[in-house]
């Protein structure tokens, strides 16, 4: 079993209150558990700042090839967002082998 994780920081476009935060990150976040059903999405970070937010995504796999192949492809579809900037992406993957 293999579970990969995956850390998006993001800076947000025209975005001046906490609310129009909302505005862009719910759908965003929505997107992402519509297109990838077998993942779990949050926004896990920059909480009180209304230009930036970083986002997880974690999936479990059989295989690490899968867990890399669903990472890229949800790393791609918040990439390809014009209304944010996606400024790093980190991943990790463990393995039940792991301690």
């Amino acid at each position: 079993m293999y579970i990969g994780a995956l850390t998006l920081d993001i800076l947000l476009g025209d975005v001046h209150s906490l609310k129009q935060k909302r505005s862009v990150v719910r759908p965003l976040i929505a997107e992402v558990r519509r297109r990838f059903p077998a993942v779990a999405v949050a926004e896990t970070g920059h909480l009180d700042l209304h230009r930036r937010t970083e986002i997880g995504v974690a999936v479990v796999s059989a295989t690490a090839g899968n867990c890399g192949e669903v990472l890229d492809a949800c790393e791609r579809l918040v990439a390809f967002h014009p209304e944010i900037e996606l400024l790093s992406a980190k991943r990790r993957l463990f393995n039940e082998d792991e301690d």
